[in-house]
């Protein structure tokens, strides 16, 4: 199994969700986050004092899958994500030892 992590845009979340909805993906995790890459923010005027906001809003999409699924996932989900535009994101792929749904204790990929 593999948990995908990905680091996108605000606005391309609906877009991301119907693609794995599409695929046939319904578990994830969605969490508003902040933060930067290599464009380092941007800077802003508020009522004429100009200030950088260097920590720009993201959404962290989070999911685990069977190893088989892997390459369809992250490619349908960078297919979803990317603008073209710097700051489109990032997806990380980090190895999952075990899952175990609470409810009835199934392990592994039955769990998912």
């Amino acid at each position: 199994m593999k948990k995908i992590e990905a680091i996108i845009q605000p606005f391309k979340l609906e877009e991301v969700k119907e693609a794995m909805k599409g695929i046939g993906i319904d578990g994830m995790t969605i969490i508003e986050v902040r933060g930067h890459g290599r464009q380092k923010g941007h800077k802003e005027v508020y009522r004429g004092q100009e200030y950088e906001v260097d920590l720009l809003p993201k959404v962290k999409v989070e999911m685990v899958i069977a190893d088989a699924r892997v390459d369809e996932v992250v490619s349908t989900l960078a297919k979803a994500a990317r603008s073209g535009k710097i700051g489109d994101g990032k997806i990380f792929i980090l190895a999952v030892e075990d899952a175990i749904r609470i409810r009835n204790d199934d392990r592994g990929e039955a769990a998912l």
